[in-house]
């Protein structure tokens, strides 16, 4: 790492910015192809505006990086295949395949990394859904394209079988058990291609399927911890991982299950800016660039906030307030309902009592 690398980030939203910032103060050049040219990643880095799937563009990027990255899972990977050269998309695009289809994720996650996954079926059709146990509750989602509740439908009576049946039939599907958790969590990793730095556990709180509020450390057992840590380097290793890697599980009163994985920087890592040594985008950068990766040491307990676009005003006020908070916003030029449009972060050892916007803090 001697020397200044163009790193060429795919996608130009938060993440992308982030990762963008990160690049930029270790002394490296950002290029970002994004289908918008006033994206947030354009306040730090050069932008190529063009789709993911121009393949001309992807070259574009391609030849004139060193290295290159993705900020979401929606890239096509058909496309990168047919432009980078060798060893120029550490992250790979097996690691995107697995995790743009949830089919090809259970089946790595149960049969290769063989962690613990909720019970599901494949569900190609409506008469997949005839003999289900409606004893149980389900969630059924689309194996490729849901995001934040989108393409999922849950599943607790007869009556929600019509909607169920109407999505099983436009899409092929995962149907997935509920299964009886005491917290959702998530586990940080990144590596290198050899070595991997594992984050603390966070502690996610979600409100309609969007993520509200992280706790950081989460508040479970030493030895659930130290399992839901493992599980995420276990996941890994098998993926010979370079970058930064989330996966998202349930902590039982016993056990983790793991729910789903996400090949890059995750909303639930933002708290890691302030409250590491070194963020996740500092690792995922270290990390496709194949350099040394620290051992991760949480300051102290952190909270995050997600500033929708409802709460762009209560979260202004919100750090008048509280000048030791940490304020992001992304620069979007847009505050849509229910749009991330940045996170706020502060350190606290009473996580109960900061309040999530729009949650009484929504003046």
């Amino acid at each position: 790492m001697s020397s200044t690398k163009t790193i060429g980030i795919i996608g130009g939203g938060q993440l992308g910015q982030m990762m963008a910032i990160s690049a930029i103060y270790m002394g490296h050049k950002v290029i970002t192809l994004d289908p918008a040219s006033d994206c947030p990643s354009s306040r730090v880095s050069e932008v190529i505006a063009a789709s993911y799937d121009d393949v001309d563009a992807l070259r574009q990027l391609a030849d004139c990086c060193d290295v290159l990255t993705y900020e979401f899972e929606n890239v096509d990977a058909d496309g990168l295949d047919a432009v980078i050269k060798d060893g120029q998309l550490p992250q790979g695009t097996e690691l995107l395949r697995i995790s743009q289809n949830r089919i090809f994720e259970k089946d790595f996650l149960s049969n290769k990394a063989q962690v613990t996954v909720a019970p599901y079926k494949i569900v190609t059709s409506s008469l997949d859904l005839e003999d289900i146990d409606l004893s149980k509750n389900y969630v059924l989602k689309t194996a490729t394209g849901g995001y934040d509740g989108h393409g999922q439908k849950v599943i607790t009576s007869a009556e929600d079988l019509e909607e169920a049946n109407a999505l099983a039939n436009s899409a092929e599907c995962v149907l997935e058990e509920f299964v009886n958790f005491d917290l959702e969590i998530s586990v940080i990793v990144s590596g290198n291609g050899k070595d991997v730095t594992v984050f603390p556990v966070q502690e996610n709180i979600h409100r309609n399927n969007i993520l509200s509020k992280t706790i950081v450390p989460a508040r479970i057992s030493d030895r659930l911890a130290d399992r839901a840590k493992a599980i995420a380097v276990k996941i890994a290793e098998q993926l010979n991982l370079s970058g930064t890697l989330c996966v998202e599980m349930f902590a039982t009163a016993d056990d983790i299950i793991v729910n789903e994985i996400a090949p890059r920087p995750h909303n639930s890592g933002h708290y890691s800016i302030e409250a590491c040594d070194f963020s996740q985008f500092d690792t995922h950068i270290l990390g496709v660039l194949g350099a040394p990766l620290p051992a991760i040491n949480l300051h102290e307990p952190a909270v995050m906030l997600n500033v929708l676009g409802q709460h762009v005003e209560a979260a202004e006020r919100y750090v008048t307030e509280n000048p030791s908070a940490h304020l992001h916003m992304y620069g979007k030029l847009e505050a849509k309902h229910n749009r991330k449009m940045g996170h706020v972060t502060l350190f606290s050892n009473e996580p109960d009592n900061v309040v999530e916007f729009g949650k009484g803090i929504d003046f």
